[in-house]
């Protein structure tokens, strides 16, 4: 296994995560939960949950802090609110989840499958636009595009 999956199955064993139908529930239920998508500019401007904020996993710790020039004021003064942190897959909003737990955030969980999962529960995606992303459109999005130097060299 590798070091990063090591790392994964132990931040997993440390954080609450949902799947997708439960956060559909969440939105019905509470008008006031937060959706933290963490992943890259372009990946949230071509495709997201409508009205979930984004804050990029490599500014996190400053949104949710004051006094920084990516502070997200929703997230500094929601450590008691309920929020999902969203990703494409699930990995990089569980490690979110455990750094905002670290935080002080008392009711943060993951999404778990990440926005694959969403898309193929066939609830809906926008784009920056607000328009509505076609479901093919989104899983050929989602699909993994590792190049062949990207594999581990075969002995």
């Amino acid at each position: 296994m590798s070091r990063l999956n090591d790392l994964l199955e132990k931040t997993l064993s440390e954080i609450r995560e949902i799947m997708p139908w439960n956060l559909v529930d969440r939105m019905a239920e509470n008008p006031e939960l937060i959706i933290l998508d963490v992943r890259e500019p372009k990946e949230f401007e071509t495709l997201h949950i409508e009205g979930s904020i984004h804050v990029p996993r490599g500014v996190l710790e400053s949104a949710c802090e004051w006094d920084y020039d990516d502070t997200v004021p929703a997230l500094v003064t929601g450590r008691d609110k309920e929020i999902v942190v969203v990703c494409r897959s699930g990995r990089r909003s569980a490690f979110a989840a455990k750094t905002m737990q670290e935080l002080g955030f008392t009711n943060v969980v993951s999404l778990k499958t990440g926005l694959r999962g969403w898309n193929d529960y066939e609830e809906p995606l926008v784009n920056s636009a607000g328009e509505t992303v076609g479901e093919e459109f989104a899983d050929d999005f989602f699909t993994s595009k590792v190049r062949p130097d990207q594999l581990k060299p075969k002995p």
